[in-house]
């Protein structure tokens, strides 16, 4: 049995979502504001968030983000916002999994399965990666650098530690598009090119003068020690 939390301002959908779940046997609270559910979470810890975008005080997605710089917990957006930016915005902020409505209870439950097995697995997940002086630790989502903390992003460390999994091997942007964004139907490089300008410039480097982060050009970038 897992303990959910519901932030959704319909009460009609809320209803409906509450009693589906518990008769899956799951535990329910619910929020039908974003600072309502933000404190829900903090307070609960819950085992996962299931959230609507279209709040009455808050966007979701700032919601979200609120919610990433205090929590890991787990979150499957639920609005009927079905248009790609909002879809890449909403990952991007750290949601694990996104459901456009109308959806059925049984979709619901199979994507939340799904999601707590993936948290499951990366809390049993691997070992820190070090490169050079790059420390990435994927089970406490701490980065450093020469022993110095480097505060990421939710999407910055995915993108990192996707790269630090397969160190010192070419990885193609559409690789990356389809394994950290979940994008595997198309995507834009320059979501890849953003998220690497970024990465570097937290990590102390450029594109012009890369130290881990080698852009092999027409292939794709590795993460690899400083050529000697």
């Amino acid at each position: 049995m897992a303990q959910l939390l519901v932030v959704e301002d319909d009460e009609r959908i809320r209803t409906a979502l509450i009693r589906a779940l518990r008769e899956r046997g799951h535990a329910v609270r619910s929020a039908g504001t974003a600072l309502a559910g933000l404190q829900l979470a903090v307070e609960e810890r819950p085992d996962l968030v299931v959230l609507d975008l279209g709040l009455p005080d808050l966007d979701g997605g700032e919601l979200l983000r609120m919610l990433r710089a205090v929590s890991a917990v787990p979150v499957i957006v639920a609005t009927a916002r079905d248009d790609d930016s909002s879809v890449v915005r909403a990952l991007d902020a750290g949601a694990d999994d996104y459901v456009v409505k109308p959806f059925s209870a049984g979709q619901l439950e199979a994507r939340i399965r799904a999601v707590l097995r993936r948290a499951s697995d990366a809390d049993a997940g691997p070992a820190a990666v070090t490169v050079g002086d790059l420390t990435v630790d994927p089970r406490s989502r701490r980065v450093t650098v020469a022993g110095r903390a480097v505060e990421l992003s939710p999407k910055e460390f995915d993108l990192l530690a996707f790269l630090a999994a397969r160190a010192g091997t070419v990885v193609s942007k559409r690789e990356l598009l389809t394994e950290v964004w979940q994008l595997p139907y198309g995507g834009s490089d320059k979501t890849v090119d953003v998220h690497l300008s970024w990465l570097r410039r937290k990590l102390g480097e450029s594109a012009a003068e890369p130290r881990l982060l080698q852009t092999i050009r027409g292939v794709g970038v590795r993460l690899a020690e400083p050529e000697p």
